[in-house]
């Protein structure tokens, strides 16, 4: 998984606290997360599959309302069953990729995922992170080492809307081929 720089997480944590939106009574909310990208090449096992499909059969996702970008949450199994941070079907919208991300795929490996990364935000996220997201970027047609830099890039603690109403700026398509100083494209 894709991590931020010390320094750049101080200068995000200044800024979520001093700039923290006022988070809404009902429907949509603000949220503190700390956002990670997977790719084609880095998904377990390596490809599209996702765990509770929604929208799609493998991860994927142009980004708008009703096809929101596959995003994977931390989950637990400590109870015998499967149990999502963020329930399967729940929408996000983040402002920075403008984009709507819909919860359809878990993130953390092994026996006990709640003891990892997703599950409790990992290295790299700012101090008042209350969540981990892995968004889908894709990058099938890329090599490795050029997705694996976009994940990097996508990589960051920020506010996104938990609940969104439909009509936000969208930048639809793939993220890993607009993928800013990674593969030339503009995102």
């Amino acid at each position: 998984m894709a991590r931020v720089a010390c320094a750049a997480a101080a200068s995000v944590a200044a800024a979520l606290v001093s700039a923290a939106p006022a988070a809404a009574v009902d429907g949509p909310r603000w949220v503190p997360a700390f956002v990670t990208a997977y790719t084609w090449a880095d998904n377990t096992p390596a490809g599209g599959a996702i765990s509770h499909g929604m929208w799609h059969r493998e991860a994927g996702g142009t980004g708008t309302y009703e096809d929101p970008v596959t995003l994977a949450v931390g989950h637990d199994l400590s109870t015998g069953a499967d149990v999502l941070d963020w329930p399967a079907g729940t929408r996000f919208y983040d402002p920075g990729l403008r984009r709507y991300l819909g919860v359809e795929d878990t993130c953390g490996d092994g026996p006990a995922p709640q003891n990892g990364a997703c599950h409790v935000p990992g290295e790299g996220a700012a101090p008042g992170v209350t969540t981990q997201v892995d968004v889908w970027i894709d990058g099938r047609g890329l090599s490795p080492d050029a997705s694996a830099r976009c994940a990097s890039a996508v990589t960051s603690s920020r506010w996104l809307i938990v609940n969104p109403q439909p009509g936000y700026p969208v930048d639809p398509g793939e993220i890993a081929v607009r993928c800013p100083n990674v593969t030339g494209g503009q995102q």
